[in-house]
């Protein structure tokens, strides 16, 4: 009886969509205002529709100024600015001491047949109600007049700290590109940068009391530098007037830049720079790995003096009232080995090391707090003790945030790996850069940044949450883009929406207004929420030569329509309701769509041929057992292509291929890529697995019913050549399903290899 409710359901996924994108209380903006309600006639905005501010009001007419060149950039439609107070139908923007709203950022926005009238206290409030007015603006396709339903807005956000984090260490974003990132966050009502500018791999600004730091510490010499497309070197700084330039054009938008200079950990580009900043006097090179390195900064006067230099030259570029000093994921062997270090804990009457990364940090912080500015560190600044006026940012999780809210510091919440951007947006096998577990859109639109642990005082010190974009594997904009959008309008509504006024299914139905947005924008989002993949079980239909074919997506979301005939599928194509059955070979091409019929991904296609379903790409290879770690990489580390990708374990170089058919099994062929083992893993090298090889280079070795069972074959692995290369040899003969463990024996001190594809050949060498 189970079956029919089942087709119930799939046939009611495309009404569902329907029924909430044409929810008549909601309002395509992001993130949801506070408090929305509907009543009167619409608006229509026509090209001699000016925007009124009042005269005199600079500010205003900033924000009336964006908004103009907004309107005109998305929407085509020219409107004037004007000075007021103007007769006839206009939108104005009008700052009020008295306007009812609660703080500086909140506004109110009322549409009537007479106009589209924003009022605030100040100016940042204007500007978001600008930013909604917009939003209302633009769900309309093509240019023209556009009608705006009649609504009042009462809007203010719920927290104070609404951020996003970009690392320019790792890997570097042009002015400009930055300055793209800035103009979503403005779009979005995010208003914290958190600019990650100093790492192991790169020293990104400038310090001109220290040249040394961009002359040497802005470049690393990539591994296989100058081949097979790698640079010869790799990197970039922002100089001082630059830094100046993104800081005002920030201000412009109401975001501040928190600038991050990692310490006392995550040094080593400052120490090639310096070497006598270092602990053991010696000059490394500036890191092409990823990982965590053994570097700290030294303890002496000397260097406490050089970071106070720094952080000199830092207050003056970035007016923000709080720097960030890392304090993350300091190794301490260093220190540890070092005598001239345990004398000095010794001199200071600490402890251990623990204590002297306290003591460190409050060296920082007193020095930032004498110039009015407070320290923000990563929750391992917990560790020993911490100063007073500290923030914490909580990454490991949310237990930092807990803490440190009932020890009385302010807070954000910043937790990996819900909130790391770098986390693939999905497990399908045809996403882009970034590690694993996926954070679908979803979970990032659920995430709470008031842990319940807290209580209303201790909770009182939660400034708000933040997502990282981490960019080891994000080497241009559009890997940022792909990993970023479109969960950054998730992250803003989780930061700006009150609880009660949050709706996953609501989000959803103003979110094609959004994707609407970006791509009038050239912003390459990721649609990997709402792209449908095609299921079949593959044994049953090598079996039966027929596949049963099941559509879904990510989000739950949309009408998905599907062809089998090779077709790209549209509104006019069979609206999935249900499993059906396709004979082989066959095409399944498949789409969602938003209710009014436009797309809401790119369409899928999936090949059902015996080949085909004989075959798994990287991504639909399972992890060994033993570590659950896994990472999606390109053939180079600063790749500027999207693909191809592998998926990778760098603890245990293996995959399993799960669930083979062997009847009739001959061959197995591996499409394999030989990739650099840069990374640095500390203390956890000691769980690298090693299988030992029979020649100098190794093999692929394919074993059955497990990595410790019977062996198949050996792959000799080429010693030499293309880095791409295809390994195929013959298999026994087997019947039945097994797990096949594809496991590399080349030793841990050389190169990963990849799996871009594993398929198993027939005996007749033939298929459909």
């Amino acid at each position: 009886m189970r079956k029919p409710h089942r087709l119930l359901c799939l046939a009611l996924y495309g009404i569902a969509a329907l029924a909430h994108g044409a929810d008549a209380t909601s309002v395509d903006v992001i993130p949801m205002p506070a408090q929305v309600s509907h009543a009167g006639q619409a608006f229509t905005v026509e090209t001699q529709t000016p925007i009124v501010v009042d005269a005199g009001d600079a500010a205003a007419r900033r924000t009336a100024d964006y908004l103009a060149a907004l309107i005109a950039r998305t929407r085509h439609l020219r409107l004037q600015v004007k000075e007021g107070p103007l007769a006839g139908a206009a939108i104005v923007l009008t700052r009020d001491a008295q306007a009812p709203v609660a703080n500086a950022e909140g506004y109110t926005l009322d549409v009537t047949p007479r106009g589209i009238r924003v009022v605030a206290r100040e100016e940042a409030g204007l500007f978001y109600g600008a930013i909604t007015a917009w939003q209302l603006l633009t769900p309309a396709r093509g240019s023209g007049d556009v009608q705006v339903p009649a609504v009042h807005i009462r809007d203010e956000p719920r927290f104070a700290w609404r951020g996003l984090m970009l690392d320019s260490a790792r890997h570097f974003q042009t002015p400009d590109e930055v300055r793209t990132l800035l103009d979503q966050m403005a779009q979005h009502k995010l208003n914290v940068l958190h600019w990650h500018l100093t790492d192991d791999q790169g020293w990104r600004i400038e310090i001109k009391k220290y040249p040394d730091l961009t002359r040497i510490g802005a470049w690393r010499t990539p591994p296989d530098a100058g081949r097979h497309g790698e640079p010869a070197r790799y990197g970039g700084f922002y100089t001082q007037e630059q830094i100046r330039a993104i800081v005002a054009y920030a201000s412009e938008r109401h975001i501040t830049v928190v600038p991050e200079l990692d310490m006392p950990g995550h040094a080593q580009a400052a120490v090639a720079s310096y070497p006598a900043l270092g602990v053991t006097g010696k000059r490394p090179p500036v890191s092409p790995d990823w990982g965590v390195h053994p570097y700290l900064y030294n303890v002496d006067e000397p260097t406490v003096h050089f970071l106070e230099d720094v952080l000199d030259e830092v207050m003056a570029l970035f007016p923000s009232p709080y720097i960030h000093i890392g304090g993350d994921e300091a190794v301490k062997d260093q220190w540890q080995a070092s005598p001239a270090v345990q004398a000095r804990i010794k001199a200071l009457g600490l402890k251990n090391e623990e204590q002297l990364q306290s003591w460190f940090i409050g060296q920082m912080g007193a020095y930032l707090a004498a110039h009015g500015r407070r320290l923000v560190g990563w929750d391992e600044i917990l560790e020993g003790g911490v100063p007073a006026s500290a923030t914490v940012m909580s990454w490991r999780g949310t237990q930092g945030a807990i803490d440190a809210a009932k020890q009385g510091h302010d807070v954000v919440l910043s937790p990996a790996p819900q909130l790391y951007l770098d986390q693939m947006q999905s497990d399908r096998d045809d996403e882009t850069t970034g590690r694993l577990p996926s954070m679908s859109l979803e979970s990032v639109y659920a995430f709470e940044a008031v842990p319940k642990e807290l209580d209303a005082a201790q909770a009182a010190h939660v400034l708000g949450l933040q997502a990282n974009m981490w960019t080891e594997h994000m080497p241009t904009l559009r890997h940022v883009e792909h990993a970023v959008f479109p969960r950054m309008d998730a992250l803003a509504e989780a930061a700006w929406t009150p609880v009660a006024a949050r709706d996953w299914h609501g989000f959803l139905g103003r979110l094609p207004a959004q994707l609407a947005r970006y791509r009038a924008q050239d912003i390459a989002y990721a649609d990997s929420a709402f792209a449908v993949s095609v299921e079949v079980d593959r044994n049953a239909a090598i079996e039966s030569g027929r596949a049963t074919v099941t559509l879904s997506n990510q989000a739950r979301y949309g009408n998905l329509r599907y062809t089998t005939d090779g077709s790209v599928p549209s509104a006019a194509s069979p609206l999935y309701a249900g499993p059906f059955a396709v004979a082989l070979p066959a095409v399944v091409n498949a789409v969602a769509l938003a209710p009014d019929g436009t797309p809401l991904a790119a369409p899928r296609q999936r090949q059902l041929s015996l080949a085909a379903l004989r075959s798994m790409g990287s991504g639909e290879l399972d992890n060994c057992p033993g570590s659950d770690f896994r990472l999606r990489v390109q053939p180079t580390p600063d790749a500027t292509s999207m693909a191809p990708t592998y998926l990778v374990n760098v603890f245990d170089n293996c995959r399993l291929y799960r669930a083979a058919r062997l009847d009739g099994i001959a061959a197995i062929r591996v499409d394999t890529a030989r990739l650099p083992r840069n990374y640095q893993l500390a203390h956890d090298a000691r769980l690298v697995v090693a299988h030992p090889g029979h020649t100098p280079q190794g093999e692929l070795e394919v074993r059955l019913d497990g990595c410790q069972g019977e062996r198949l074959a050996s792959l000799p692995l080429p010693a030499g050549g293309s880095d791409a290369f295809t390994l195929q040899g013959a298999l026994p003969p087997r019947q039945g399903v097994h797990d096949l463990c594809l496991l590399f024996t080349s030793p841990i001190t050389g190169p990963l290899y990849g799996i871009g594809e594993a398929a198993l050949l027939p005996t007749d060498g033939g298929a459909r």
